[in-house]
């Protein structure tokens, strides 16, 4: 099931890099981007979090959290945000329930081979839980910039 917008963001606790159980209420009365990325330590989600952590300030300055989410480990975001210096949340979800929720564990194809993975997608969710937009299939290169955009637009009004 894939989230639309309008809809209420699904609910989830997952396990940020420190071990700690977090939880989307714990988001309520601000603005969250959620966004999901296959892998720690490979390009396009180093790439993507190095951007997201250099973008921390404007988003702050919003009022609005970054979380990324995975089916890696908490060890694993442990090693990644340490190894890159990230200053963003990462969410463990090895059970894949988040994923699911949100529509984004998809089967994909490399090389010929299909195989299940994460599709790269960003969802926007206001202060009252609501979805207010979703990047499928994201470029990383430009778009910090461009969530940082449409949610200013949003806040506006």
């Amino acid at each position: 099931m894939a989230v639309k917008a309008g809809n209420k963001a699904p609910a989830f606790t997952l396990e940020n890099q420190d071990g700690e159980k977090m939880k989307l209420s714990d988001f309520a009365g601000k603005w969250l981007v959620l966004y999901f990325y296959p892998k720690d330590n490979t390009s396009g989600c180093t790439t993507e979090a190095i951007d997201f952590t250099k973008a921390l300030k404007k988003f702050d300055k919003m009022d609005a959290a970054v979380v990324g989410v995975s089916p890696d480990s908490v060890k694993s975001h442990q090693n990644f945000c340490h190894k890159h210096n990230l200053g963003i949340t990462l969410l463990a979800d090895p059970d894949k329930k988040a994923l699911e929720k949100y529509g984004v564990w998809k089967e994909k194809s490399m090389y010929g081979k299909k195989y299940m993975g994460v599709e790269r997608t960003t969802v926007l969710i206001d202060p009252d839980s609501r979805v207010r937009e979703i990047w499928p299939k994201v470029k990383v290169a430009g778009h910090v910039d461009a969530v940082a955009d449409k949610l200013a637009e949003l806040r506006k009004g």
